[in-house]
């Protein structure tokens, strides 16, 4: 198993809503020397929505990671395991 610190994969189910949804975050360099922070979330199973942010350094999108991986187990997400590219 990867443990890359910079992909996260995060899930939240709840069968009697109906509900199964993933929320992924990804790290990744960019052909610039900068760095994007990957934003992919929907069902699961579907191929869902996607987001780039891009940073001029690592730190800055580890920060902005960071983020929402808060606010995303502030709403009942659980880190499923690290993401595996």
């Amino acid at each position: 198993m990867n443990r890359d610190p910079d992909s996260l994969l995060l899930n939240r189910s709840d069968p009697d809503r109906n509900m199964a949804r993933f929320y992924r975050l990804d790290i990744a360099p960019d052909l610039f020397g900068g760095v994007t922070l990957v934003r992919n979330w929907g069902r699961i199973g579907h191929r869902g929505q996607q987001r780039l942010h891009w940073f001029p350094d690592l730190q800055g999108a580890r920060r902005e990671q960071a983020a929402w991986l808060r606010r995303k187990l502030q709403r009942g997400y659980d880190i499923a395991q690290p993401a595996v590219p």
